[in-house]
């Protein structure tokens, strides 16, 4: 409970991040003087709920009697399956089949990237902590 709470609060402060990052790029680099009230705060909660439920997804990475594609597979259908219904309603994804093909690929791409990125990292741990393990049976 611990962990999903510290994600959730780590998620909600990132999609804060992209949303404020967003807006300071949209009014320094746009064409724009003012925000509608209305469409900032459906697109804060839309951050908001992104960043969220993008954290509390990794969850299912540490269920260890599951393979990592079994692990991959249900955390990009269920991310991929919220962000598309977020994505539709709050209007970043206009509801067609150009809108949801063009999505999907834009989506599947940073998908892969961010997969691959963690992955990495994450084996570049394992063989830390597996060196520091060899050094002290030494």
């Amino acid at each position: 409970m611990k962990t999903l709470l510290f994600r959730s609060f780590v998620g909600i402060c990132f999609g804060a991040l992209v949303m404020v990052l967003t807006c300071f790029g949209v009014i320094g680099f746009g064409d724009v003087t003012s925000l509608d009230s209305g469409i900032f705060v459906k697109n804060a909660i839309g951050c908001l709920l992104c960043g969220w439920f993008f954290s509390t997804a990794t969850i299912l990475f540490e269920i260890e009697k599951w393979s990592l594609l079994s692990q991959t597979i249900l955390h990009f259908l269920s991310v991929s399956i919220l962000y598309f219904l977020l994505s539709f309603f709050v209007g970043w994804i206009p509801f067609s089949l150009k809108g949801l093909v063009t999505g999907i690929g834009i989506f599947l791409p940073f998908y892969v990237i961010i997969w691959i990125v963690f992955y990495l990292y994450f084996r570049y741990q394992v063989k830390i902590l597996n060196d520091g393990l060899d050094k002290r049976g030494n």
